[in-house]
């Protein structure tokens, strides 16, 4: 946590006193004692993840090919192929099996 300085606005440090811990700022003669635990928790909001591969929608008007599923071992799912690198990297086969009760997603 850091504190500042009321009066110049500069960072505050910790340091121990005559007779307790106090807060001093380092460019004027600003000090103010300790006299309690001090504990501030902030937890920063996370970012929304955007789905690379166009989230449900995308997977509606795909074809699908004789691969079998690593999970359920069916022989058939559903495939898209996305350029997730540079130009000359060839393309990424993204799989999502056929069997609805699986629906294990894969890539080669």
């Amino acid at each position: 946590m850091l504190t500042f300085c009321p009066v110049c606005a500069n960072v505050l440090i910790v340091e121990e006193g005559p007779e307790c811990m106090r807060f001093a700022c380092n460019t004027c003669p600003y000090v103010q004692n300790i006299t309690r635990k001090i504990s501030h928790k902030v937890y920063p909001r996370l970012k929304e993840v955007d789905d690379v591969l166009g989230g449900a929608a995308a997977w509606e008007n795909v074809d699908s090919t004789e691969v079998t599923c690593p999970k359920c071992e069916h022989k058939r799912a559903f495939f898209m192929q996305i350029q997730t690198r540079s130009a000359d990297e060839p393309m990424t086969t993204f799989y999502k099996c056929c069997n609805m009760g699986c629906s294990h997603r894969w890539r080669d």
